[in-house]
C-alpha cells in the first residue's frame, strides 16, 4: 500500500530548503552507490507484491512450491497468498464482496463454472483484465496454439475475449475394481462405451452379491452441478439457450439423464450416499465402479491398497459425434489494475500454466494438464507410462468442454435447488418426467 502524502505545502522555508537538501543527497547517494558499481540504485522502484488467492485449501501442496520456485527466478516479484478459499462457491463470493469494498486480490484463481459471472460483474467497475494485450504481446495465436489446445484456451474465454489462463482442469473417469468387474464378465480394459452398457454391467455386478453396489454415479451428494452437466453433456445437449437465456435440456436429454440416474439405483444396484462415503465403500470392495474427479485418483489407490487391482477408464459418450465432458477447475485471472502488478501478474500466470509447472500439478493432483508441452518426453510422458490410471484423463483433453454456468448470478444456489429434485428422482418419490418439469421451472424461474 502506498503510504499517504500530504498535499499541504511546507510551512516555512526553513522546511523547503531542508526537503530539498534531503532529497539532493539521496539522489547523491544513489547516484554514488550506482557508479561505484554496487549494481542497481539503492532506491530504484520498489520490488512488486501479487496478493494471490485460490480455492481448496488442499491446493496449497502445488501453489506454495511453483510460488517459491517462481519468486526464485523472479526476485523482484513476491507471491502473497491469502488464506484460501473453502471452494470456488466460497471464493467467488468472496471476491465479489471484495469487489464492493475495492479490496481484490491482484490474482484469483476462478472456477470455470463461475466465470463468466465473474467478467460480467467485474468488468462494468474495470476491475478484472483483458488478457488479449499480454498474449499479443508474446506472439497472439502462434503463443496460445503452442501452450493450449483450443478447448483448453477456451476455458478461460468469455464473450470472445481471453480473460483466464487453464491451471487445473479435470473431466469425470471411471474407477474400476477389476475383480468385480471380471467376474461378473466384463472386460475392466475394456468398459462400455455408453451408459446403457455400463447400467446392464452394474446389474450384473450387483447380481453377483446384494450387498454389492453395481455402481456409484454420486450426483446426489456432489457439491456442485459438475456431474450433472456431464450426463447432459455426453448427449450432445448443452445446458441454456443463448437466445432465450432459460433451460437447454427441456427435451429428450434432460428426460433421458433424469430416467438414468434412476436407472442407477434400481438396476445399477446403486446406494444413494456422498460422494466420499461413496469413495470409502468403493475402497473396500464393496462397488463395481464409481464415476470421480481425476483428482481423486491417489486418495482411492490408498483406499484400495492392495485389496483388488483398481484401473480407470474414460467417461461415456452417448452421442460420439457431439458429446463431450465438462471440464472442472479453474483458470487464473488478474484483477489488479496496476501497471506493474499486472506485468508481474502476467509472469506469474505463464509460469503456472507453463509446461514445468504443469508438470507439477498433474503428479501431485492427478488432473489434465491444461499445457500440451506437458505431455512431452521431458515431463509427463514418463510419469504417465509408470501411473495409467493418471493418464486416463488425458486422453478425454479432446472431449472437454467448458463447465458451464447460468445467466443471472444464481448458479450455487440453483444447483442446490436441482440436486435436491434429482435426489427424489432417484429415490423413486417422483418420476423422471415430474422431476424434468420441477428442475426447468425452478431452474428458470432462479435464472430471472
Amino acid at each position: 500500500m502506498t503510504p499517504a502524502v500530504s498535499s499541504s505545502p511546507p510551512d516555512t522555508k526553513l522546511e523547503t530548503a531542508m526537503t530539498i537538501t534531503r532529497r539532493t543527497a539521496l539522489s547523491g547517494l544513489a547516484i554514488g552507490l550506482t557508479l561505484a558499481g554496487l549494481g542497481r540504485p539503492a532506491f530504484a522502484a520498489e520490488d512488486v507484491t501479487l496478493e494471490v488467492l485460490y480455492n481448496l485449501p488442499g491446493f496449497t501442496k502445488f501453489h506454495q512450491p511453483l510460488a517459491d520456485e517462481f519468486m526464485k527466478n523472479n526476485p523482484g516479484i513476491k507471491i502473497n497468498f491469502l488464506a484460501p478459499a473453502p471452494g470456488y462457491n466460497e471464493g467467488q463470493q468472496q471476491v465479489l464482496r471484495a469487489a464492493v469494498t475495492g479490496n481484490l486480490p491482484d490474482v484469483y484463481f476462478s472456477g470455470y463454472n463461475l466465470t463468466a459471472e465473474l467478467v460480467h460483474t467485474l468488468l462494468p467497475r474495470q476491475q478484472i483484465t483483458d488478457l488479449g494485450p499480454f498474449i499479443e504481446a508474446e506472439g497472439g495465436k502462434t503463443f496460445l496454439d503452442k501452450n493450449y489446445s483450443p478447448k483448453m484456451a477456451a476455458l478461460g474465454q468469455i464473450d470472445g475475449k481471453q480473460y483466464g489462463l487453464p491451471v487445473n482442469a479435470s473431466s469425470p473417469i471411471i474407477y474400476i475394481n477389476s475383480e468385480l468387474v471380471t467376474k461378473a464378465g466384463g472386460d475392466p480394459d475394456n468398459m462400455p462405451k455408453t451408459f446403457p452398457g455400463l447400467i446392464e454391467l452394474a446389474a450384473k455386478i450387483h447380481a453377483l452379491d446384494p450387498k454389492i453396489a453395481g455402481m456409484g454415479y454420486d450426483i446426489n451428494g456432489w457439491p456442485d452441478d459438475w456431474l450433472w452437466q456431464a450426463l447432459i453433456f455426453e448427449q450432445g445437449g448443452t445446458l441454456v439457450d443463448p437466445a432465450t437465456k432459460t433451460v437447454a435440456f427441456d427435451n429428450e436429454i434432460g428426460l433421458n439423464a433424469l430416467k438414468m440416474t434412476r436407472q442407477f439405483v434400481t438396476e445399477g444396484g446403486q446406494t444413494l450416499l456422498d460422494w466420499d462415503q461413496s469413495r470409502q465403500q468403493f475402497g473396500a470392495g464393496l462397488t463395481g465402479f464409481i464415476f470421480s474427479t481425476p483428482a481423486h485418483v491417489q486418495t482411492i489407490e490408498g483406499l484400495v491398497g492392495e485389496r483388488f487391482e483398481l484401473k480407470t477408464a474414460t467417461f461415456p459418450l452417448d452421442n460420439a459425434e457431439k458429446g463431450g465432458v465438462p471440464t472442472g477447475g479453474n483458470s487464473a485471472v488478474i484483477l489488479t489494475q496496476d501497471k506493474a502488478r499486472q506485468d508481474a501478474a502476467w509472469k506469474y500466470l505463464k509460469w503456472v500454466t507453463g509446461p514445468e509447472a504443469q508438470n507439477t500439478i498433474v503428479r501431485i493432483t492427478g488432473y489434465l494438464p491444461t499445457n500440451q508441452l506437458a505431455t512431452g518426453p521431458d515431463f509427463l510422458e514418463p510419469y504417465y507410462a509408470e501411473h495409467p490410471n493418471v493418464k486416463t484423463a488425458s486422453l478425454q483433453a479432446d472431449r472437454s468442454m467448458p463447465w458451464a454456468g447460468y445467466p443471472g448470478g444464481d448458479s450455487v444456489r440453483i444447483w442446490r435447488t436441482q440436486r435436491d429434485i434429482i435426489g427424489t428422482v432417484m429415490r423413486g418419490e417422483v418420476t423422471p418426467e415430474e422431476g424434468l418439469k420441477q428442475i426447468v421451472e425452478q431452474t428458470n424461474a432462479l435464472m430471472k
